[in-house]
């Protein structure tokens, strides 16, 4: 274990963070509120620890798999842990564990709250906590690797260690090229959305705000109602910009490099807009009843379903009202996810598409035992060890949300508020039904239960693997 090489890129991760508070810090000059100073004494702070982990490089900079893994799961807490003191030091959450429940929320981009009137927050915490959603949703190790001086081939391991999907391979040669690409590209659609929806006449500050959660995929809103009082256009763009940001950003680099047949030949890219156009007209459909007009049914249908799918977390209505079958795809929808390499959470389309395409694998393999048959994606075969990680993946995921929703029912609540709230925080999605529907919150929480959460957000924004392997005994065992 290369622990110096962990504490180094720890000590940059602090330091990037300063800056990023530091631009909080702004929003609080810009509107005169005294939650500056404690966003300035979080950011003073995070240097201070940063410059110290930084003085001196490690002449041994090697990263590898297990450094990978651990570096990003302590990254994402450390900075959780430091980036919750604002909301305790500026008054507005005085419980450190609530704080960090909203923080990891925002980190993981998740958008689950114990907030009941965000409102009354001062709109520079509003800027960071929605901040948070943006910085998480592309991955602060890839936003890392793509500003601060990393040297070194094996900078890939912090990439497949913190990036969404079964498997990741860089779009050009070197890894921090790569990101600079993902960023860039992730900067250029945060911006048209931002122009897009003050063009619909949204208020600067709710335009910055909501386009941050947007790209993010968090879902953080800044008014009670999320956003069920803005317009029909302004709610129509933000439709528009969650599916854009839950579709494979390589499917975007084919684009932008001309390569529009390989782009459109995606089976994940078209598969999650085929279950997105399915689910809109089933939910419109069954839901009629509910809306005034036809339009109000598929406006409603498909902002929830974009929000859901994308794990974002927005609302426009109460869709916990919905019939049962409405919900039940909803729910459905929360495991899906968006597509792998997006920013958004769940299970990922291009998952269940493997493990479909396995099972038709092995059926065929009962009824004609001497066939070969290799499962193939995109017209390319799927390596074995990509398979095995989606198997493991799936097996670790159930173990993961059984005992989570094991340990939040001591506290007796209705069993539909313990399975979707184990389900709106595994998968980053925000709201459940029930109590944490999109008009509660997850106050109701005993500190034990919301502990558990925070795990589940983070252990689901990091596939998993990351947090597993920072509680195994084998990871910190000196050979």
């Amino acid at each position: 274990m290369n622990d110096k090489m962990i504490r180094y890129i720890l000590g940059w991760i602090l330091t990037v963070e300063a800056g990023l508070l530091l631009l909080s810090c702004l929003v609080a000059v810009i509107y005169r509120e005294r939650a500056g100073f404690s966003l300035l004494g979080t950011a003073l702070l995070c240097a201070v620890i940063g410059g110290c982990l930084t003085i001196k490089k490690p002449e041994d900079n090697g990263i590898y798999s297990k450094e990978g893994f651990v570096i990003v799961a302590l990254s994402w807490i450390v900075m959780s842990c430091l980036g919750a003191i604002p909301f305790v030091l500026g008054g507005a959450i005085p419980s450190y564990v609530d704080a960090l429940f909203e923080t990891v929320s925002g980190f993981s981009t998740t958008g689950a709250s114990i907030l009941s009137d965000v409102e009354s927050l001062p709109k520079s915490l509003l800027f960071w906590r929605s901040f948070t959603h943006w910085i998480g949703g592309m991955g602060v190790l890839v936003f890392v690797m793509a500003v601060i001086p990393l040297s070194g081939g094996t900078s890939i391991f912090l990439m497949r260690a913190e990036s969404p999907g079964p498997s990741v391979e860089k779009l050009v040669p070197g890894a921090k090229k790569t990101a600079f690409i993902l960023y860039a590209m992730y900067i250029a659609i945060t911006l048209v959305e931002m122009v897009v929806l003050l063009i619909g006449r949204m208020p600067v500050f709710d335009s910055i705000v909501l386009t941050l959660g947007t790209a993010g995929t968090g879902g953080f809103g800044i008014r009670n109602d999320s956003l069920g009082s803005y317009t029909d256009f302004q709610q129509i763009v933000v439709t528009v910009f969650m599916i854009l940001f839950g579709v494979n950003f390589n499917a975007y680099y084919l684009l932008y490099r001309r390569k529009w047949k390989e782009a459109l030949r995606s089976v994940e890219v078209r598969t999650y807009f085929l279950i997105i156009l399915t689910a809109v007209i089933l939910i419109a459909v069954n839901a009629r009843g509910f809306f005034d007009s036809a339009f109000e049914a598929v406006k409603h249908s498909a902002f929830q379903v974009a929000s859901v799918i994308t794990t974002t977390g927005y609302s426009t209505v109460d869709f916990d009202l919905w019939p049962a079958f409405s919900k039940t795809i909803l729910v459905v929808l929360m495991f899906v996810g968006a597509c792998a390499g997006s920013t958004g959470g769940g299970m990922k389309v291009s998952r269940f598409i493997l493990l479909f395409k396995s099972m038709g694998k092995e059926l065929d393999y009962v009824i004609h035992p001497r066939n070969i048959r290799k499962v193939a994606m995109d017209g390319k075969s799927v390596e074995h060890a990509v398979m095995r990680s989606v198997n493991v993946y799936l097996v670790a995921y159930g173990l993961v949300f059984v005992v989570s929703l094991l340990l939040i029912s001591l506290e007796n609540l209705d069993m539909t508020t313990n399975f979707t709230a184990v389900s709106a925080t595994l998968n980053n999605i925000g709201p459940g039904l029930s109590l944490v529907g999109p008009t509660g919150n997850f106050a109701m929480f005993s500190p034990f239960s919301k502990l558990v959460l925070i795990f589940d957000m983070l252990a689901g924004r990091l596939e998993l693997f990351p947090m597993l392997i920072l509680l195994s005994r084998n990871t910190w065992r000196r050979r």
